[in-house]
């Protein structure tokens, strides 16, 4: 019988340290390990990277890999097309049916990004919990250089992007950024203060303890006292579509089913004037039921 959470049996959306450290001790080829280390203020950490990661893993840098140019209908991190997008993992290496581990140094916040990626075109992959500093192992320098991948798709599925026409309008909507820029009054990277009328604040901070995602039923009753119906749909989105994956892969642990994201978020939505902004604070916090 096959391990918990081995290629054969990879399920996702989180992975423990120990398990991933025991796949790779007895199959390094079996997952492929994707660093995605980056910060507001500093971007990508590729200095970070070279100065330890996990053994075997690669880097994508998310301004560049997971992420088209910056505009102002865009946002500062739209959605690549799906062509250049495919063809960045093929260049990291990752082969078709072969589970995918991403990780960062920020409990998950940069990572979920490239699992809700891959995991909306039916990828098996899964998100480091815990991060890099929950690794037990020891840390490499050496910088692989992996067989092109076997990668492929052909379109990102609509469903699970959306525009602002289709966000403002979603039965729930939640926005994944700190209460004080959900209210206001905002952060010098942000175009102006505020949050999309109707939304919910779930900062995505939220879904841990200890650096590490909550337990499902304790996620669970975490977003049914935000006032999430998990009957219904849910529309995330954040500063600029990153950290509110991070609310969609809580969801998924949750046991809610029909998850987008809108890509824009507030990058896209506070640039354009002609589209209102609620700077109130707090939540209606009554049952859904």
């Amino acid at each position: 019988m096959s391990p918990p959470d081995s290629p054969q049996r990879f399920t996702g959306p989180l992975i423990t340290a120990n398990t991933l450290h025991a796949l790779l001790a007895a199959d390094p080829s079996g997952v492929t390990v994707i660093d995605v280390r980056w910060s507001l203020a500093d971007g990508a950490k590729r200095d970070d990277y070279r100065a330890g990661h996990l053994p075997g893993a690669v880097f994508a840098d998310l301004d560049t890999d997971l992420s088209s140019p910056p505009s102002r209908t865009g946002g500062r991190h739209p959605l690549p097309d799906i062509a250049t997008f495919a063809s960045t993992m093929r260049r990291l290496g990752v082969r078709a049916e072969t589970p995918v581990v991403a990780y960062d140094d920020a409990s998950g916040a940069i990572a979920a990004r490239l699992w809700w990626m891959l995991d909306c075109l039916g990828h098996p992959v899964a998100v480091l919990d815990g991060g890099l500093a929950s690794w037990p192992g020891s840390l490499s320098t050496e910088t692989p250089t992996p067989p092109p991948g076997t990668f492929t798709a052909t379109e990102w599925p609509e469903a699970r992007f959306v525009d602002a026409d289709t966000a403002v309008v979603a039965p729930q909507l939640i926005d994944a950024r700190a209460a004080d820029r959900f209210a206001g009054p905002g952060h010098p990277v942000a175009p102006r203060p505020g949050h999309i009328p109707g939304a919910r604040n779930a900062p995505w901070a939220d879904n841990l303890a200890e650096g590490r995602f909550l337990p499902a039923d304790e996620l669970a009753d975490h977003f049914r006292q935000i006032g999430l119906d998990r009957t219904r749909p849910v529309v995330a989105y954040c500063g600029s579509g990153v950290t509110a994956c991070h609310d969609l892969l809580a969801l998924r642990q949750a046991g809610f089913d029909e998850l987008a994201l809108y890509v824009g978020s507030w990058s896209a939505w506070g640039a354009d004037s002609d589209r209102p902004a609620e700077t109130a604070s707090g939540n209606d916090t009554d049952d859904p039921s």
